[in-house]
């Protein structure tokens, strides 16, 4: 009923861009580009222990920080194909690594369930799910694993500094049941739509890293003629530890110039 709303009201009031607020069109080119002008790895300060390599497409600044928050805080789901295109950018400018064989997982970062509510929607699982539809476009398999599920209630980050936030976080995602299986059917990457202090996903990277460190124990622990081959998690997730990668649609202006230097 939402999605219809919106819709409607999209008929009978002026449209305007959301990026930059130009009349008569929902999204202009020059926002669009915009939103993954050039991918590039970047870094928190502090950075959070535990942390993996991140990728940004844009600054979070401007035209991107106006799609960002027009998507997640008033539901203009049409802004989510090209915020997942951006997405995929990052995806893209840290996944070649070598080393890494399979699919692409796109694990998304979990919103609380008082935010979804209040939403009317999964932000960030929606725009995992539009960068993994561009990414198959062209020619990558790449799927969206929403595995992440919180198992204590946290605070509100906004207001929280970088050690506040890296405490209220700390401990508070697990990997559901059966997730470990399907994390280790290919090369993970954790998603969120923004970085700032990367508190939340090092307590991601920290969950998949707990279940993959798990499995290698039960590995270890097996008979030496378990049939090889067998595609099951602790072989397949091997190596996830190491070759954790993260991308982001958009972060501080202050980790592109931290990176930069």
């Amino acid at each position: 009923m939402r999605g219809w709303w919106q819709e409607i009201v999209g008929l009978v009031l002026p449209v305007a861009c959301a990026g930059c607020g130009r009349p008569r069109t929902g999204l202009c080119e020059e926002c669009a580009a915009g939103a993954a002008a050039g991918p590039r790895r970047v870094r928190p300060a502090p950075e959070p222990a535990g942390l993996p390599v991140v990728h940004a497409a844009a600054p979070y600044e401007n035209a991107v920080r106006a799609m960002l928050l027009a998507h997640k805080e008033r539901g203009v789901l049409g802004l989510a194909g090209v915020l997942g295109g951006a997405l995929a950018a990052a995806v893209r400018a840290g996944a070649g690594y070598p080393g890494e064989r399979g699919p692409l997982l796109l694990v998304p970062v979990p919103s609380t369930r008082r935010a979804t509510a209040g939403r009317g929607h999964d932000p960030v699982r929606r725009i995992a799910a539009a960068a993994a539809a561009e990414l198959r476009r062209g020619g990558t398999s790449a799927r969206v694993l929403a595995v992440l599920r919180q198992r204590r209630a946290v605070a509100d980050q906004a207001g929280l500094g970088a050690r506040e936030r890296q405490a209220n976080l700390a401990g508070a995602l697990v990997v559901a049941d059966g997730g470990r299986r399907l994390l280790g059917g290919g090369r993970v990457v954790l998603v969120d739509d923004l970085l700032t202090t990367g508190a939340s996903l090092a307590e991601a990277a920290r969950a998949v890293r707990e279940v993959a460190e798990v499995g290698a124990g039960r590995a270890a622990r097996a008979p030496s003629d378990t049939s090889a081959g067998t595609g099951g998690a602790d072989d397949a997730g091997e190596g996830a530890p190491d070759g954790l990668r993260a991308a982001v649609v958009a972060a501080s202006p202050s980790a592109f110039e931290i990176n930069r230097n």
